[in-house]
């Protein structure tokens, strides 16, 4: 019905729009209205067919799309970053040690290498006891510490890191 009284011959219904039948007429509602598809509520879409408005579903998958491809590469960045903090000390030795072994092999004459100055027989290392202590524990676990190799030095490092052995225990 009409303002002037008068009775539409169409059988639709003709409300104007306003907040309650249209959440995209302020940029407030609008803005709740994308969060709430984002979601995956799509009421706010519901006044429209569809089929009479291909625009309408274009940009519904088009937006379906972009969050898709935006929400991946926001996780991959987050756990790259992760995962380069970790890796950055390891990665920095592990090409230190390669390019001294390259300089070694191709660069330097064999009399060079013979050098004790340079290449001595026992190399000094600083480690932190707390460390140490739990690698060689984690080593005991994993059976890799029970070889035969070095065995004075091996009882020499225990006891200086005040680990007991399963044989030390059956001596006291």
């Amino acid at each position: 019905m009409f303002d002037n009284g008068t009775i539409s011959s169409s059988p639709f219904l003709i409300q104007p729009p306003s907040e309650s039948t249209n959440m995209f007429i302020d940029i407030r509602t609008s803005l709740f209205a994308t969060y709430l598809f984002l979601t995956g509520d799509s009421g706010a879409l519901s006044n429209w067919s569809y089929l009479n408005n291909p625009t309408l579903v274009i940009l519904i998958v088009l937006f379906s799309l972009f969050i898709v491809i935006y929400l991946m590469n926001l996780l991959i960045g987050l756990l790259s970053d992760a995962i380069g903090k970790n890796n950055n000390r390891v990665s920095y030795l592990m090409q230190k040690t390669q390019i001294l072994a390259e300089i070694e092999l191709f660069y330097m004459l064999p009399f060079q290498r013979r050098w004790k100055e340079w290449f001595p027989e026992i190399i000094y290392y600083y480690a932190n006891l707390y460390d140490i202590q739990k690698e060689v524990k984690a080593m005991m676990d994993r059976d890799e510490w029970n070889t035969d190799a070095f065995p004075e030095l091996k009882n020499d490092l225990l006891k200086i890191l005040h680990i007991k052995t399963d044989k030390q225990n059956s001596d006291n």
